[in-house]
């Protein structure tokens, strides 16, 4: 990396590893179900799920779902009970870029919006990758989730590095928006071939694309 560069941030869903939360909701109620139910006006898995992101707890995250809204009783349930479904595959491009980082002992951090209780139940021992880490800040045990800048602060007293000294990618324009404004060097993420671009033009020690 650049002289002022001393570390690297990943995000790690739709960066590392791909999500979808389709194939785990439908394992429990089939496609068509579960389809309805993600397009449903009357529910917002999104706002449902960032719940989960900011640290409620499963079990009382969908048990107050559920009390509201009783019909879709089984759709909720079935997104935590089948979670490992919804990580369709890793992204071995930017899996590759992170081991040949690794291997030039750059510094490397990861930074997510997950539940913290799904992330060590199911990415944690499903995905090596992860132990090439020094720190993966989860926002599900900090309380806070990306873009808001207390999590760019709680990962630099994490790292004990600067931000302005590290370079970020996500996949989130909102959340690279809130990045740079906390003087990271971030760097929006739309696929493997264009980080390393992105990356080799920063001076990383990486293979050019």
């Amino acid at each position: 990396m650049s002289r002022q560069t001393r570390a690297m941030v990943f995000d790690l869903g739709q960066v590392l590893v791909a999500w979808d939360p389709l194939p785990a909701i439908a394992a429990g109620v089939g496609e068509e179900r579960a389809r309805a139910f993600l397009a449903a006006d009357d529910f917002s898995f999104h706002d449902w799920n960032l719940s989960l992101d900011r640290g409620v707890p499963v079990t009382e995250a969908e048990d107050r779902a559920i009390a509201e809204h009783p019909r879709y009783a089984d759709e909720i349930r079935s997104y935590a009970a089948n979670f490992d479904k919804s990580l369709t595959h890793q992204i071995n491009g930017t899996v590759q870029i992170l081991r040949e980082l690794y291997d030039a002992r750059v510094p490397l951090f990861a930074l997510t919006n997950w539940s913290s209780e799904l992330f060590e139940q199911h990415a944690r021992p499903r995905f090596a990758f992860l132990q090439g880490f020094i720190d993966v800040v989860v926002s599900g045990a900090e309380g806070v989730i990306k873009p808001d800048p207390a999590i760019f602060s709680i990962l630099e007293q994490r790292m004990g590095i600067p931000l302005t000294e590290c370079c970020y990618t996500d996949d989130n324009a909102r959340n690279v928006v809130a990045a740079t404004a906390c003087g990271l060097d971030a760097v929006r993420f739309t696929g493997p071939e264009q980080l390393r671009r992105d990356l080799v033009a920063r001076g990383a020690p990486l293979r050019p694309a």
